[in-house]
This record gives structure tokens, C-alpha cells and sequence, in this order.
């Protein structure tokens, strides 16, 4: 399947891009809580995550081991969770992209409510290039159309 943007065929490359974008969404997610928890608590527990996202322990408990695997958090069993260099690095981009997506749809006139629920989940799928984009529209305003 190809999908034509402005006259050129363009492989569909965004499916593999939002599929990509889906897999990482809960990592993103839940170290972004994490770092939140500890920056507010000095510490963060699995029951403040339980909390934070309204599931399971056991959710949580599983997340938690395949963010341990993949290298972003420390925890050992009833220890507080940690987050790693590469974890920080994770939840500091999460939080920058989400501020701007949520400052960017505040601007164009969306309602706080609405912007803060939105940005969850747009930040996980708008590229850089059009983060660059919103950063310049907030600063400079719209370019004028040729």
C-alpha cells in the first residue's frame, strides 16, 4: 500500500512509524510517571503507579520488568523503582515533547482540559520535525502561505 502526499507516492512508512510510536508509548508513559513520582515524593513505588494509571499491581509489576530488561529502571522486589541514565534521558524528552504539544494546543485556543488530554497522547506520535514546527509557530506565528 502507498499513500500519495502532495503528489508523491510515499511508502507506508507511517503505519510502521505509529506501530514504532505504539511500542514505545508505555515506556515513555510510565518513566515519565516515575521521574513525576520521584521529583514530587523523592521516591517512587509500584502502588503509586497502581494509582497514577488506575491498573493492576500486576500490570504494573510486568511493566516494570520489561522496563528493567530494556535497561530504563532498577527495582528489586519491595524496593522503591529508580530510574537509569537512559530511563532520565527517556522521561526528560516524554516531558519536553508533552509540554510542548500541550503549550502548542493551549495557544491555538484549545481548552486546558482538552489540551492536557490531548498531548498524552499526540506526544507519542508527532515527529520532530513537526515539534520544530510547533516550537517556531509558538515563537515567530504562522508562516505565510505561498
Amino acid at each position: 500500500m502507498r499513500t500519495v502526499l502532495k503528489g508523491r507516492n510515499l511508502p507506508s512508512q507511517s503505519h510502521h512509524r505509529t506501530r514504532s510510536d505504539h511500542a514505545s508509548e508505555v515506556a515513555e508513559d510510565y518513566v515519565e510517571a516515575i521521574a513525576e513520582a520521584i521529583s514530587e515524593n523523592g521516591i517512587c513505588r509500584a502502588v503509586d503507579l497502581v494509582r497514577h494509571f488506575d491498573v493492576t499491581h500486576a500490570t504494573v509489576s510486568n511493566t516494570i520488568s520489561r522496563l528493567q530488561r530494556d535497561g530504563l529502571v532498577v527495582t528489586e522486589p519491595y524496593q522503591p523503582i529508580t530510574l537509569t541514565a537512559q530511563g532520565k534521558r527517556m522521561a526528560t524528552k516524554a516531558r519536553n515533547r508533552h509540554e510542548v504539544v500541550r503549550t502548542f494546543l493551549l495557544r491555538i485556543g484549545v481548552s486546558e482540559t482538552t489540551a492536557t488530554v490531548d498531548s498524552e497522547g499526540i506526544e507519542h506520535h508527532v515527529s520532530d520535525e513537526t515539534l520544530r514546527a510547533m516550537k517556531r509557530v509558538m515563537k515567530d506565528g504562522i508562516p505565510a502561505s505561498d
